[in-house]
């Protein structure tokens, strides 16, 4: 029996430079949209706070507009940065998109803050915080998302016995280990941190027990992909993600730029190596060129689903290339290609 590779979407809901955030999330209705007609199993959305070109902050917020224009797919969060929210005011906002949006509401959750250190202290974080009590802020989240236990003081309303299916994200090893160990699907974060996804899937699958959530392992890659007509045209449109990189190196706005013919002329000293270090799992190319990396990423992870990343700077250039990964996903028979290389 065929089993088509599971595509998402995640989106930073990008800007252009002068652009208004209203524009930007307009754009990303209209591709949730796209992306529901052309059967991409769920829309995600970042969480990032005080990087100028990203729009994507108030994350609970977008979540609800998305699920709100769109009819079937699973909207959420890729992810809520829990160490940033009492587990108490996630669960009360998951619990009310579960109750607007009724079995369509994902809440993938991760530990790192999202910003830099100034930007913690205005979120009320503690400084000090190393991301170790995470596995505690979980547990109390579950708490208020599963069902009531006998004496229990402080509810979720909305939330409580809503069972909102949690995701844990991660970019190295911690949060692998922990969603293996609490049985839950792991979500790794490729498009940004290649160098760790071996290690990550091999220590998820380690310490993985089957629990009510899962019997079995349940692996998603988040990474970046651009399909176009040629490979020529996709990498000339991947120079939009790479002038993000190089100028979030550079501490720079990160808004989207028009591509260019070559990144030659814009690198300086080890910017050319430290971006290609971030972005070396990119899939960029033709949709046979798509294809083959598909394949060779989900041979090599075992990945159950591949989450997309695709930021260019034309909105058609984004909705083409989404267009051109879904189809070529089709093509990819899931479970007869693993053959988990970690």
């Amino acid at each position: 029996m065929r089993n088509e590779l599971a595509v998402s979407v995640l989106d930073l809901v990008g800007m252009r430079a002068g652009e208004s955030a209203g524009s930007a999330i307009a754009r990303s209705v209209d591709l949730a949209r796209h992306a529901e007609r052309l059967g991409y199993k769920r829309y995600w959305l970042a969480e990032h706070h005080s990087i100028s070109g990203l729009a994507c902050s108030a994350t609970p917020v977008l979540i609800g507009h998305v699920a709100a224009a769109t009819k079937t797919i699973r909207v959420g969060s890729g992810g809520v940065m829990l160490p940033n929210h009492a587990p108490l005011v996630v669960a009360e906002q998951f619990g009310t998109l579960e109750a607007l949006y009724p079995g369509r509401i994902d809440l993938g959750l991760g530990r790192a803050p999202g910003g830099d250190f100034r930007t913690m202290r205005a979120l009320r974080r503690d400084l000090g915080q190393s991301g170790e009590d995470f596995p505690a802020l979980l547990a109390e989240l579950r708490t208020y998302l599963g069902p009531e236990k006998p004496g229990q003081a402080v509810k979720a309303i909305p939330g409580q016995g809503s069972n909102v299916p949690i995701t844990l994200l991660g970019s190295s090893g911690f949060s692998a280990q922990l969603a293996g160990m609490q049985g839950l699907p792991f979500a790794f974060a490729a498009h940004f941190a290649p160098e760790y996804l071996y290690a990550a899937a091999q220590l998820y699958r380690e310490h993985f027990r089957p629990s009510e959530v899962l019997r079995k392992p349940y692996l998603m890659v988040a990474v970046q992909v651009i399909a176009a007509e040629t490979d020529v045209a996709a990498r000339r449109l991947f120079t939009t993600p790479q002038q993000r990189f190089l100028r979030l190196i550079r501490d720079q706005p990160v808004e989207l730029l028009p591509p260019v013919d070559s990144m030659e002329p814009l690198w300086q000293d080890g910017e050319r190596a430290a971006v290609e270090n971030k972005l070396r799992a990119a899939i960029v190319g033709s949709e046979a060129t798509v294809k083959a990396g598909l394949e060779k990423l989900v041979g090599e992870t075992g990945a159950d689903e591949v989450i997309v990343v695709t930021d260019t700077y034309e909105h058609a250039d984004r909705l083409q290339s989404y267009q051109r990964v879904v189809g070529t996903a089709a093509m990819i028979d899931g479970k007869s290609i693993i053959s988990v290389g970690v």
